[in-house]
């Protein structure tokens, strides 16, 4: 006994310019029948949020599923797989495609090497898919759009929900929070690593599976995003800026400001207008409540 429910589509060429594209969506419930072996020439995420069953890679080894978990089917990749007998499981699941499939691929939102992900849990995922499966419905405009922007979501959402060998719990989420703690350091990676008693590969390992990006790029990042609100948000000169951020020479902050930003330090503050009083904050402010901007005062 089962149930299912599902919908496919076919964006046109202009829809792949948002990067992600859904083909489908599916929701099954019960002792379904078993998928394959066949092979498909898109991606496909399956979230199994309750019951078990089992996956047989191409390697001949079967692997017993159970929820909650995720099955990646890669493009070119034969698979088979099928719910457990009895009460099967409970399984949704999202075909996609598009240019930033290789992007995501790189910053390990999507495993192609990893066939089955245990996960810790499966709300954000579901929520994403019930997005695409409320955007179905007949004669939506906007349908290509608000599934796009979901299969985004669902991508982030099984990144957060990930778990098991290789993946960004402990102990790489401490050292991208101290990393982050550090950033305006004027450190090395190397001198990094050894506060955390690592070597430069192991951190490079550590944020790589965290970040998915390298050291450099995850502490420069944090320390353009700051320099970027200080320019916006206050009057300092831009050596004074430089300093804030971890640069005591502002002739080679001002050089890689505009390589990575794609102008330079004083024209991005030029582009913001006035200043207003304000600027990078620790708190996240609520958008039912958000801040205030009173008058300046007298020192």
């Amino acid at each position: 006994m089962y149930r299912t429910w599902m919908r496919y589509f076919t964006p046109a060429p202009v829809h792949h310019g948002l990067g992600l594209v859904c083909l489908g969506v599916g929701l099954q419930h019960g002792a379904l029948p078993a998928v394959g072996p066949r092979t498909l020439g898109h991606h496909v995420a399956v979230v199994i949020s309750a019951g078990g069953g089992w996956l047989r890679t191409p390697d001949g080894r079967t692997h017993t599923v159970t929820a909650p978990a995720l099955l990646w089917l890669t493009p070119g990749v034969p698979h088979h797989y099928g719910a457990g007998p009895g009460r099967g499981w409970d399984e949704s699941f999202v075909d996609f495609t598009g240019p930033a499939v290789a992007a995501y691929t790189e910053l390990g939102c999507i495993e192609p090497h990893r066939p089955l992900v245990p996960l810790t849990d499966t709300t954000g995922a579901r929520a994403a898919v019930h997005r695409i499966a409320r955007a179905a419905r007949h004669g939506n405009p906007l349908l290509e759009i608000e599934s796009s922007a979901a299969v985004h979501e669902l991508l982030v959402a099984l990144r957060h929900a990930r778990t098991g060998p290789g993946t960004p719990g402990p102990p790489a989420d401490p050292v991208l929070q101290a990393l982050a703690r550090d950033a305006f350091l004027p450190l090395s990676v190397a001198q990094h690593a050894a506060r955390h008693g690592m070597t430069p590969a192991e951190l490079r390992a550590a944020v790589r599976r965290g970040a998915g990006c390298s050291p450099k790029d995850y502490l420069l990042g944090i320390r353009l995003g700051r320099a970027k609100e200080l320019l916006a948000a206050t009057e300092l000169p831009v050596a004074a800026v430089a300093r804030r951020v971890g640069y005591d020479d502002p002739a080679y902050f001002s050089r890689l400001f505009t390589r990575r930003v794609g102008t330079a330090p004083v024209r991005f503050r030029a582009r913001q207008g006035t200043a207003v009083p304000g600027g990078w904050s620790h708190r996240i402010p609520d958008p039912d409540h958000p801040p205030v901007i009173g008058p300046r005062t007298s020192a």
